[in-house]
């Protein structure tokens, strides 16, 4: 048997609710993976409380790590005992075992642990296509990054670091100050969205960012939008706060022709080509030292309300990953 992580209706951590199903065998294309941790995102959060909606009762988690163990027919990039990672969907890491389109594995060395890999894959591809596609980060480019502290920003912070970039971290309290310097930031602003356009200017002498990376939302727009150059770039892709209040064109014009773009990963690994290349540059990534696996807590899946609440919370800093 295995044990499955699911809820019938949207709401608190406590929808969150451990079933009993049976191991299917793999169809022609898939694999199944019997997992060693999995890992978790804010959009798990955003799709348990229903800021995204997902059709119901539903399995949960874009992101997990294991062995395979048994394949389909015609499988060939991927081997009974080989070690695996994933990210994106079909929903459903939240489990102990699971079938998986095989193209979408990717095979792990041996230097990398299923945990780590669990805990960076869907952040560390993230990064990678925000950092390299969405705005290609260079010497001299000035960003903007919100939430450094937590398990994806601590990894584009050190990435954009290496890339050449001047990053201002932005961090939810002052005790995670320490922390976004020490992954690279040349300065770390305590987020309050009233001062925030103000102190950029201030640290860029009144020259701004050129692109801001905003998974906040609803709260932090308005300074988001205020903290960029003329023609700077605006990348809105979370919505922890809510999502942010329609914009009018015209305010883009008057605040200095700024562009706007609301990416997703799955528009950018939506070819096995481009996702398996993102993928091994990640790998890349960490094995050369770029960025570096943070796993701030591990939980038993039965205590999948637990890590929830934590990770919604904000008490974590770095990733959270489960062990079945």
């Amino acid at each position: 048997m295995v044990a499955v992580v699911r809820f019938q209706q949207f709401g608190t951590p406590e929808v969150l609710q451990i079933e009993q199903a049976a191991m299917t065998t793999p169809g022609p294309g898939e694999a199944w993976v019997e997992q060693v941790a999995i890992g978790m995102n804010y959009l798990d959060v955003m799709q348990r409380n229903g800021v995204v909606k997902v059709p119901l009762p539903s399995g949960l988690g874009l992101e997990g790590a294991g062995q395979v163990t048994a394949v389909g027919d015609g499988v060939s990039n991927v081997r009974v005992g080989d070690r695996v990672a994933y990210a994106n969907g079909p929903l459903g890491a939240y489990a102990s075992g699971r079938l998986y389109p095989a193209e979408r594995l990717v095979k792990l060395p041996d230097s990398l642990s299923c945990e780590d890999a669990a805990a960076v894959m869907f952040k560390g591809l993230t990064a990678q296509y925000l950092l390299k596609s969405t705005y290609p980060v260079g010497p001299g480019t000035t960003m903007l990054l919100y939430g450094v502290a937590g398990g994806l920003g601590a990894l584009m912070a050190q990435w954009a670091k290496q890339l050449g970039a001047f990053v201002i971290g932005v961090v939810s309290r002052a005790a995670s100050v320490p922390r976004a310097e020490a992954l690279g930031c040349g300065a770390v602003l305590v987020f309050d969205p009233a001062t925030l356009a103000a102190e950029v200017g201030r640290i860029t002498g009144g020259g701004k960012v050129d692109v801001v990376y905003d998974p906040i939302g609803r709260l932090s727009f308005e300074a988001s939008l205020d903290s960029l150059r003329p023609r700077g770039v605006m990348v809105s892709f979370g919505a922890s706060s809510g999502v942010p209040a329609a914009v009018e064109l015209a305010t883009l014009n008057a605040k200095g022709s700024l562009f706007l773009t609301r990416p997703s990963l799955a528009a950018h690994t939506a070819t096995i080509a481009e996702y398996q290349e993102r993928a091994q540059d990640v790998l890349a990534a960490i094995d050369s030292g770029i960025i570096t696996p943070d796993i701030w807590g591990c939980y038993a899946l039965a205590d999948v309300a637990s890590a929830h609440a934590d990770l919604e919370s904000g008490r974590s800093s770095g990733a959270i990953i489960l062990r079945p």
